[in-house]
C-alpha cells in the first residue's frame, strides 16, 4: 500500500534488511531535471549507498553523470551553464525540428567515462522503441552516449535516434519514471524521483507548450503502475518552473533537497542505522 507523507510516498509492509540494495529511478523533465541533483546531494551528505541508478530523458543525463563519478557540485556547475543550444540544433526534417548531434559532444565533456561497463555505479538508460512502443533498457556494456541521446529525443521536437535497427525516442514515453527497469537491475528497494507535471496550467504560449502539456496529460494517466512498483516516491515541487528554465538551477536543486530530506528518516530506517559517510558503493 502506498501512503502519502508530505512530498514523498512510501510502500509499507516489506521487511527491513540491514544490507539493502537501493536503486534510484530518475524521471524526465528537461530543465526541471536539475532537481535530481538536489536529491542526489542529500544522498551524498547522508552517506546513503546507491547500488543502481536509472534515468529517462533529463534523468538519464543526471544519472549517467553521477554514475560516471561526478559529484553533485560538479553536475550543478555544468547544469547552471547549460543552454538548449548546447544539446540541440534546429533542422528541417519530416521526423522532427531538432537534431541532438550536439548532445554527443556535450556528453563526452560532461561524463567521466563513456561506456556502461566503466561506470562506478550500475547505470540503466531507458529509451522507447518508436515502432513497438516498448521500453528499451540499455545497461551493462557498450556506448552510453547514443542511448542517452535517444532517451532525450522528445517526440515532435527531436529527431529519433537509430540504434541497432531500432528508431528510438524519449524513454518517458514508455516509462515516465523507470521504476521497473531499476527493479530489473537487482535493486531490492526502489526509490522513484518524479518531477510531476502540474495538475493545470495557463493557456499555452507556443507550439512546444501545447505538445509538452499533451504529453504531461498522457503520462498522468499511466503513472499508477510505476507508483505501485516503487518502495518510495520522492517528488520535488517543480510546478513553478518552465520546461526550459535552466537559469533556475539553484531553486531547482533546493526543491530536490527539500523533498529528499523529508524522505531520509525512512531510508535510514531501511538501513537499520545511520548510514556510514561513504558516497557510493563502487561497482
Amino acid at each position: 500500500m502506498l501512503v502519502s507523507a508530505g512530498r514523498w510516498m512510501l510502500r509499507r509492509g516489506a521487511p527491513d534488511h540491514r544490507h539493502l540494495s537501493i536503486g534510484l529511478a530518475l524521471g524526465g523533465g528537461f530543465a526541471r531535471g536539475i532537481a535530481h541533483v538536489g536529491v542526489l546531494r542529500v544522498f551524498e551528505e547522508r552517506g546513503i549507498p546507491i547500488h543502481a541508478i536509472t534515468g529517462v530523458s533529463a534523468g538519464a543525463i543526471v544519472a549517467a553523470a553521477f554514475a560516471s563519478g561526478m559529484d553533485t557540485h560538479e553536475i550543478e556547475k555544468l547544469a547552471g551553464s547549460m543552454r538548449f543550444s548546447d544539446v540541440a540544433r534546429w533542422t528541417l526534417s519530416r521526423l522532427g525540428l531538432v537534431t541532438s548531434e550536439r548532445m554527443a559532444s556535450f556528453l563526452k565533456k560532461l561524463l567521466r567515462v563513456h561506456t556502461f561497463e566503466q561506470m562506478r555505479i550500475p547505470l540503466g538508460v531507458v529509451a522507447t522503441d518508436l515502432r513497438s512502443g516498448e521500453a528499451v533498457l540499455f545497461r551493462d556494456r557498450g556506448d552510453v552516449i547514443a542511448p542517452i541521446r535517444a532517451s532525450c529525443s522528445y517526440p515532435g521536437l527531436f529527431l529519433p535516434v537509430p540504434i541497432d535497427g531500432r528508431m528510438l525516442v524519449d524513454g518517458a514515453m514508455s516509462q515516465d519514471v523507470p521504476t521497473v527497469s531499476t527493479r530489473s537491475m537487482g535493486a531490492r528497494r526502489v526509490i522513484s524521483v518524479s518531477l510531476e507535471a502540474p495538475s493545470s496550467v495557463e493557456d499555452p504560449k507556443n507550439m512546444m507548450h501545447v505538445v509538452n502539456r499533451c504529453f504531461q496529460i498522457l503520462q498522468k494517466q499511466t503513472e499508477l503502475d510505476w507508483r505501485r512498483r516503487s518502495d518510495l516516491v520522492i517528488e520535488p515541487d517543480v510546478s513553478g518552473f518552465d520546461w526550459d528554465g535552466f537559469s533556475d538551477t539553484g531553486a531547482l536543486i533546493a526543491a530536490g533537497r527539500r523533498a529528499a530530506e523529508e524522505a531520509m528518516p525512512e531510508i535510514e530506517r531501511w538501513l537499520g542505522k545511520a548510514a556510514e559517510p561513504v558516497r557510493v558503493t563502487a561497482r
